[in-house]
């Protein structure tokens, strides 16, 4: 690692901060956070980043708002203290779920929280599995869109699962439900869904063989489970076998963990882009996105193709 960069991590998910240093034989940077009687943020970096390539790792995980004004404050810090540059890595990109009005008078707060950030001063974002790529648009500063694509895939394989099926819960995932299809070289399988409120999904029609199979259903995020439960009953009730749910962000609020544990679904995967909280159950499996983000790291401080990350470039 060069001498003038420096990692630091915000309060959202430490160990995965840490094992980002340690796979590229950094130190994790010293810096204090703390919180003001009145709950205001306070953030004082420890030693000099004075011209420095500058990290923070900080996902939008819960409380997301709070999480989010941490980080800013820490990019603030870190341009009031001269740093070279500040590469923020958000492995859960929060509002994401919000890029676009779908009724009159509402936010696109997706593009807020781009603003905002850039208006602080971050210089480059680095993320994953954003929930429509097309944020990427939203900043005006380079954005490093990767993927878990290639660590799911590699899992499922490891699996040696029979007569699976690829499930898209949704037309938004049909794109990325084909390209693990064809990587596992095996049929996929289209849900159609209305939300008549927020956190609420009906499924309404289904594309694809999967009576007798084993669904893979792969989504961006697990928020609450409500979407998941439903979409795995609808296909239990079209024959198809147990489930295993993927996901790249374990959001998990409401209870979410609870409505998981369903007798249709086998497994659930996620990555370690949101810190787990509390003991793990049995039918989870965590993947960490450390080797990912370590490696993108590297490429960007000694220059390269991102694209050399995934087997698939056009991810």
């Amino acid at each position: 690692m060069q001498h003038k960069v420096r990692i630091f991590s915000g309060s959202s998910n430490p160990l995965l901060a840490q094992s980002i240093c340690e796979s590229l034989g950094a130190e994790l940077g010293d810096v204090t956070i703390s919180r003001f009687k009145n709950g205001e943020i306070y953030v004082n970096y420890e030693e000099s980043i004075r011209n420095c390539d500058v990290f923070l790792v900080q996902s939008f995980s819960h409380p997301i708002n709070e999480m989010f004004v941490e980080l800013l404050v820490m990019i603030d810090a870190a341009k009031r203290a001269s740093a070279r540059t500040i590469n923020i890595v958000v492995p859960y990109y929060g509002y994401a779920r919000q890029e676009r009005k779908s009724a009159p008078r509402e936010p696109i707060s997706a593009k807020m929280v781009a603003d905002v950030l850039t208006t602080c001063g971050a210089s480059r974002v680095i993320t994953i599995d954003l929930h429509a790529p097309a944020i990427q648009g939203f900043f005006n500063i380079p954005v490093d869109h990767l993927t878990t694509l290639d660590l799911i895939g590699d899992y499922l394989k490891s699996l040696n699962l029979a007569r699976m099926v690829i499930v898209s819960p949704d037309a938004g995932r049909a794109k990325t439900a084909e390209k693990l299809a064809n990587y596992l070289d095996s049929p996929f399988s289209i849900m159609f869904k209305k939300r008549p409120a927020h956190n609420e999904s009906v499924i309404t029609h289904v594309i694809g063989d999967v009576e007798g199979r084993t669904p893979v259903i792969i989504e961006d995020q697990i928020d609450t489970g409500s979407t998941i439960v439903n979409v795995v009953e609808s296909l239990r009730e079209r024959g198809a076998s147990e489930a295993i749910v993927c996901a790249t962000h374990g959001v998990f609020s409401d209870h979410a963990l609870q409505r998981l544990n369903h007798p249709h679904i086998r497994e659930v995967v996620v990555t370690d882009s949101i810190a787990a909280s509390g003991d793990r159950p049995e039918w989870l499996k965590v993947l960490t996105v450390a080797p990912i983000l370590s490696t993108a790291v590297r490429i960007i401080l000694e220059g390269g193709s991102l694209a050399t990350l995934f087997k698939d470039a056009g991810v």
